[in-house]
């Protein structure tokens, strides 16, 4: 360091006076590039963000309305809260006297459910479909429908889904 000093002091006025004037330059650069610069910079993405989001969020609060006639439209389902639906299924069947004619329930998915019926009788396993989805919000995705040699009676295997994922 004395060696710096020395060789500082043996410049002339004139030469002292340009190191000290480009030391701070140097400084100032330094401090600008280090931490004003990405300051500015951070500022400037935080507030982009700031527009974009509320951009989202008019976006958002416009959609509210169509969001809320769509729900308005979807069947809601009926039966008590948290019931399964296989539970649904089977109280519903038994409500459409479809009780002894079903024979079977399985999974099927995650929201859905498999179900054979046997020797039904065919009126009956359409209204009780219809009350499925109308009141339960419960759609068919797949059937199988075969006819008995019993009169007007039905064997069928149907693939059941509730909507909402519920």
């Amino acid at each position: 360091m004395n060696a710096l000093r020395a060789r500082f002091q043996a410049l002339s006025p004139r030469e002292r006076a340009i190191v000290i004037g480009g030391g701070g330059i140097a400084v100032f650069a330094v401090i600008y590039f280090l931490l004003l610069s990405p300051f500015y910079s951070s500022i400037e993405a935080r507030g982009r963000r700031v527009a974009t989001k509320q951009a989202d969020l008019a976006w958002l609060q416009g959609s509210v309305a169509e969001v809320q006639s769509l729900a308005a439209s979807q069947p809601q389902a009926a039966g008590p809260a948290g019931e399964s639906l296989v539970v649904l299924i089977d109280r519903t069947a038994r409500e459409a006297g479809l009780g002894t004619s079903l024979t079977g329930q399985t999974p099927a998915g995650d929201t859905g459910i498999r179900v054979r019926l046997e020797a039904a009788p065919f009126d009956s396993v359409v209204q009780w479909l219809g009350v499925l989805q109308q009141q339960y919000a419960v759609s068919i995705e797949a059937a199988t429908i075969d006819r008995t040699p019993a009169q007007g009676a039905v064997n069928a295997t149907l693939t059941l889904q509730r909507a909402g994922g519920g």
